[in-house]
């Protein structure tokens, strides 16, 4: 049976937040607070982190900071939702909005649906994680909106220290790629680097109309 095209954006966005919330559960009951093993090598390694904050383990403003992130992704979510059931309706030729807008905007709200997810109830339904403990279902660390988004994709291409010939950094460590990140932050980025690279035509086009 053929699905609508809303049908297959809701089963895509559910798809990927069920592999974004079972990778998280899956550090989260079985991997201590820094815990880390290579996947390929040293330069892609799963290691588990929490981040407080925003994407990529960047951090904003503190416990007033994460309730007002927490709120702003709910509505970030929420307007998502709003604009891809309004492209969805359109049925004027003229408007024929490409799928690929619809894949992006998709890749966009599963993301932000999955550390919204996070932050809403990972602290109401696990204990803390800590170095050399692991987290169990049942426990409470953090009240609603406070929970901890989890983090564990790494990939330090290069890590390597600067020779000490080089002037003020020489000797210290050089890494290229440090953040630790998630699924769900991979779903962002995506969405919206394929929406700007091949898409943005799409959107200019949207602006000229309201003109």
């Amino acid at each position: 049976m053929k699905l609508s095209k809303g049908k297959g954006l809701l089963l895509l966005g559910f798809l990927l937040v069920v592999v974004d919330q079972v990778m998280k559960i899956l550090v989260k009951t079985n991997m201590s607070l820094g815990e880390h093993f290579p996947v390929i090598g040293n330069w892609f390694q799963i290691l588990f982190i929490e981040n407080e904050g925003m994407a990529f383990g960047m951090k904003f403003g503190g416990t007033v900071g994460k309730a007002v992130l927490s709120i702003f992704r709910i509505a970030l979510f929420a307007f998502l939702c709003w604009w891809i059931t309004r492209l969805v309706r359109k049925k004027d030729s003229d408007q024929k909005v490409p799928c690929g807008v619809l894949v992006g905007l998709t890749l966009i709200a599963a993301g932000a649906l999955g550390n919204i997810i996070d932050s809403l109830f990972y602290g109401l339904i696990f204990s803390e994680s800590a170095p050399g403990v692991v987290a169990t279902f049942g426990g409470s660390y953090a009240p609603f909106l406070f929970g901890k988004v989890v983090d564990m994709l790494y990939f330090p291409i290069i890590d390597t220290t600067w020779p000490n010939w080089v002037p003020f950094v020489g000797g210290d460590r050089f890494l290229f790629f440090a953040p630790v990140f998630n699924f769900a932050d991979s779903c962002v980025t995506v969405g919206a680097l394929y929406l700007i690279l091949f898409q943005f035509k799409f959107f200019t086009r949207e602006e000229k109309k309201k003109v």
